[in-house]
C-alpha cells in the first residue's frame, strides 16, 4: 500500500491469483482490526486468518465471512508510557485496547487514529490494559528519535520505530513474527514454505523469520535495518514490486 493510502491493480491481481492458485495469502500489519478488516474488499481476498496491532491481536474468519479474536495478547503500559512522558516533551500518545478503541492524549496528526479515539488526560492511559501503545514526538526526526528511544532503555516490552518519529510499543516477546509462528503452526505450514514481505522496521522480526527457512521479501524501498533482515530484495511500492515477488510464487 502507498503512502496515500492506494493499492494498484497489479498488487490487487497479484494477491488474488496467489489466493486462487491455493496459496494461504493474509495480512500483518500494525493497523487495528477496525483499520485492517475493511482493507479486504479492497484486496478481494479472504484469509482464514489476520494478524493485528504488530501481532498482539490474531482474528480468524468466521463461516459467515466476518472475523472473530482468537488470540490476544495484553499489557499494562503504565511503567513505559511514565518513562516516554518524562523523556519526550510534546509527545502525543494513544493507547489501543483489546476491543480497538484508542484512548489519545496529545495532538495526533493522522487522522486515521483520530477517528474512533477518545480524547482524555494522560493519567487515563494508565492502568489501561492495552494491547498496543503509539508515541509520536512531531519535534524529532527518525534518526534524532531513535536515539532518544534507545537511551531510554525501555524494558518488559516490545517496540518498532515508525518512518517517522513514530513509535509501536506491545506485550514483552510480541511481534508480527510471533503471531505469524502461531498462524503457521495451526495451519500445519512447513517453514520452508513461508513467505513474508514488509518494508518497516515493525517487519524487522518477521522478515527474519521468514529467512530462517523460506522467503524474507524486502520492498525496494526499506531502510537499511530492515533490508538486511530479509534474504531476498524486491522493486520499490511505486514499481508494484510485491506483485513481482507475489508473481514468482509456484502455481
Amino acid at each position: 500500500m502507498r503512502e496515500d493510502g492506494v493499492v494498484t491493480e497489479a498488487v490487487v491481481a497479484a494477491l488474488r491469483d496467489a489466493e486462487a492458485a491455493g496459496h494461504e495469502v493474509m495480512l500483518s500489519t500494525g493497523r487495528s482490526e477496525g483499520m485492517t478488516v475493511p482493507l479486504l474488499d479492497t484486496l478481494g481476498i479472504r484469509p482464514k486468518y489476520l494478524v493485528c496491532a504488530n501481532g498482539a491481536l490474531t482474528l480468524a474468519r468466521r463461516p459467515d465471512g466476518s472475523y472473530e479474536r482468537v488470540h490476544v495478547e495484553r499489557f499494562d503500559p503504565s511503567e513505559v508510557l511514565r518513562t516516554i512522558h518524562g523523556a519526550l516533551e510534546n509527545a502525543a500518545f494513544g493507547v489501543e485496547d483489546e476491543t480497538g478503541h484508542f484512548l489519545l492524549s496529545g495532538n495526533f496528526p493522522d487522522d486515521t487514529m483520530t477517528v474512533a479515539g477518545e480524547h482524555v488526560p494522560f493519567e487515563r492511559l494508565l492502568g489501561v490494559e492495552a494491547t498496543r501503545v503509539v508515541v509520536i514526538s512531531p519535534g524529532h526526526d527518525t534518526e534524532d528519535f531513535l536515539q532518544v528511544v534507545e537511551q531510554m532503555g525501555l524494558h518488559k516490552v516490545s517496540y518498532s520505530v515508525g518512518w517517522t518519529s513514530w513509535l509501536d510499543i506491545a506485550p514483552e516477546g510480541v511481534t508480527k513474527a510471533t503471531a505469524m509462528e502461531r498462524v503457521r503452526e495451526w495451519l500445519d505450514i512447513p517453514r520452508s514454505r513461508v513467505f513474508a514481505a514488509g518494508d518497516g522496521r515493525n517487519d524487522i522480526d518477521m522478515l527474519r523469520w521468514a529467512s530462517t527457512s523460506g522467503r524474507g521479501v524486502v520492498m525496494g524501498q526499506a531502510p537499511d535495518d530492515v533490508a538486511d533482515a530479509g534474504n531476498e530484495l524486491t522493486g520499490g511500492v511505486t514499481d508494484d514490486g510485491l506483485a513481482a515477488a507475489l508473481d514468482s510464487l509456484p502455481r
